[in-house]
């Protein structure tokens, strides 16, 4: 996806606005969710990723599900808010600035 669409994929926050638009895109095109639910996946992964970096964060799977914990004990779910975007509800964006304010309010505590 990152290679046809020419997203430049950095693990910055700052990179999480592109993730946003190109979901919005998805959206307004009309796009079945069948047939984007694994690119959602992917973004949702790597808004992940993006929160693992910032913040210290590390990855928990279970029941097949994938969620971020925080080092200040905080759960977050970028898949599912990937998914959420799609449906006009969610921002990557801003899961990674709540998630990236939270922990640095921990650390600073």
């Amino acid at each position: 996806m990152r290679e046809g669409a020419r997203l430049r994929l950095d693990y910055s926050a700052q990179s999480l606005w592109r993730i946003d638009r190109m979901i919005d895109d998805l959206r307004r095109e009309g796009a079945p969710f069948a047939a984007v639910q694994s690119v959602l996946r992917g973004f949702g992964a790597y808004a992940g990723e993006v929160i693992v970096r910032q913040t210290g964060a590390e990855w928990w799977s279970t029941g097949g599900d994938h969620w971020i914990r925080t080092p200040d004990g905080g759960l977050w779910d970028p898949i599912d808010e990937a998914r959420r975007c799609f449906a006009g509800h969610g921002s990557l964006r801003l899961l990674c600035r709540d998630a990236t304010a939270r922990a640095s309010a921990h650390r600073a505590g």
